[in-house]
């Protein structure tokens, strides 16, 4: 087993599990439970520096005139901030739940390329110190928006270099996470797991898989581009040399919109896990569930340019993003009518992540909603780069990616840790997340409303009462996020807390479940036999 890195005689006698120890343990890492732990501490590290940004940002706009920062330096924070966060925090953050959760759930002894699995996440690190010392570099971080628009790419210092040099490597690392699960789910599942009998976090990890590997070249090419332009003379978007800046936004978000998906879909498929659980009720549609997951993703191909309306697009252009936009939403408004339709006539207990999980529904249809908005064309051009188009992406993407990414944490944990989390510090958690949450940016609605342009570091004084509103709201949610570290997290990691059942959770369905908690170092050596549903093994 390469997972056992010691070499003594004794390697395959009776106990498998004991887990290789000290540093190599973890550098030489084979094994995709430690792998999904290393994952997960990287993403939250990400996700602290990130926050550090955003809060700086927050401080900035506190009030109206220039306090802390001057605008070079704020316009680095929003890149930055916008690029640690998808591409250091959630992403990864998926992955370790993939990398912990996908083959437990499919009955498979471990990730398909071990090795590969450990050389994906140890190239985040480099281009997560590239990123963060970006910094330190002559002429401070990239400043050109986390979305790397010409022509202000082509004006930028050193750093931009180490910025793109970063994003490739961080592109290689989830271009072979999506190989290592694609092939996992495909070839590795226990006998008698059919497709259609995998739970729905596993569904949408194959599809998201794909996703990855259709759209991580695309950013690699805009990125080159801009690479070669800035150091070999071509003229791609130099209008200068006959190129063009508008065909970078074309390529950028011809990646860009199915990325949002990418950090959507695992998060659907964590809700969809936690909400039949808690509502003690098979999940309502999984067919349709599954078709729904499917049909976004390929939707997403072709709804890039709504990012666009503002552009000079021709108006049949505007009509057809504009409706191929209003379609996506039909899906995914089948997955979020399913989920209620799973919680009718259940009989619902409210754990944390139940909650986190109807936090989930109820906050990431607003952030729908608002989406829907943005995406007809006339509206569009009046709330373009405004407050606005910021609160709707953070509603998708805190209250829905990092909202999952929390409630799979309440889910699994006891199953990781082998210890139950303290209930009431993870309800605490929760409110006082959901709140700070929303006072921070169900204000940015209004002042998008009236006009307030994003990424600016000064604004007029009729701005300043709503700003100082999501300010302090914002060093809450911060404050909420360091609670949940040194409260939640590092107690069960340390192993306090009560010892966690096998099944901590009574209706809780699928194969994670039929093994003890912890989860041992080595699981389903040899493949289970399974019942009929494929979500209990039979002995």
């Amino acid at each position: 087993m390469s997972a056992v890195l010691d070499h003594h005689d004794h390697a395959h006698d009776d106990h498998h599990d004991h887990a290789p120890t000290g540093w190599r343990r973890w550098v030489f890492a084979t094994n995709h439970k430690d792998i999904g732990t290393l994952y997960l501490l990287f993403s939250f590290t990400m996700f602290i520096v990130g926050g550090i940004l955003a809060l700086l940002i927050r401080a900035e706009l506190f009030q109206p005139g220039l306090q802390i920062v001057n605008p070079e330096l704020f316009n680095s924070l929003t890149t930055m901030h916008g690029l640690i966060m998808v591409f250091g925090a959630i992403m990864p953050g998926f992955v370790g739940f993939a990398n912990w959760m996908i083959p437990l759930q499919i009955g498979a002894a471990d990730m398909a390329f071990a090795r590969m699995n450990n050389f994906s996440f140890w190239l985040l690190i480099p281009a997560g110190l590239m990123l963060v010392s970006s910094f330190f570099m002559p002429g401070g971080a990239p400043a050109a928006g986390w979305t790397l628009y010409a022509p202000l790419t082509l004006q930028q210092g050193p750093s931009m270099d180490a910025g793109i040099f970063a994003m490739h490597i961080l592109g290689a690392s989830s271009i072979m996470g999506s190989i290592n699960i694609i092939v996992t789910i495909l070839n590795m599942r226990a006998p008698g797991m059919t497709l259609m009998k995998m739970p729905m976090f596993v569904w949408t990890w194959l599809i998201t898989a794909y996703l990855l590997i259709a759209v991580m070249p695309v950013l690699a090419g805009a990125i080159t581009m801009t690479l070669t332009d800035r150091h070999f003379g071509t003229t791609f978007f130099n209008p200068a040399g006959g190129g063009d800046p508008v065909l970078y936004q074309h390529i950028f978000w011809f990646f860009g919109h199915p990325e949002v998906y990418i950090m959507i879909l695992p998060a659907f498929g964590i809700i969809s896990q936690i909400v039949p659980a808690f509502a003690r009720k098979r999940l309502f549609g999984y067919t349709s569930m599954v078709y729904a997951t499917s049909s976004i993703a390929i939707l997403s191909f072709i709804v890039w340019a709504h990012h666009m309306f503002t552009t000079g697009m021709p108006v049949t252009g505007q009509l057809f993003f504009m409706y191929a936009t209003m379609l996506i939403a039909v899906p995914t408004a089948v997955k979020v009518f399913n989920w209620i339709a799973t919680m009718w006539q259940g009989s619902m207990t409210f754990e944390t992540p139940m909650l986190f999980a109807v936090g989930f529904i109820f906050v990431f249809t607003m952030g729908g909603f608002t989406g829907l908005i943005l995406a007809m064309a006339p509206i569009d051009i009046q709330l373009q780069d405004t407050y606005y188009v910021v609160a709707h992406f953070h509603y998708v993407l805190v209250a829905g990616s990092l909202y999952a990414m929390f409630a799979g944490y309440y889910y699994w944990a006891p199953k990781w840790t082998g210890v139950m989390y303290n209930e009431t510090r993870g309800k605490i958690h929760f409110w006082w997340s959901l709140i700070a949450f929303n006072v921070t940016f169900f204000p940015m609605h209004f002042l998008g409303l009236a006009g307030m342009p994003r990424r600016y570091a000064d604004y007029p004084m009729q701005f300043a009462d709503f700003n100082a509103v999501a300010s302090v709201g914002g060093f809450a949610f911060g404050l909420a996020q360091v609670y949940f570290f040194f409260f939640v997290v590092l107690p069960t990691m340390r192993g306090h807390g009560e010892k966690a059942p096998q099944r901590p959770w009574e209706a809780a369905e699928g194969l994670e479940w039929e093994v003890p908690s912890p989860a041992p170092f080595h699981t389903f050596e040899t493949p289970p036999k399974l019942n009929a549903a494929a979500n209990k093994i039979v002995a």
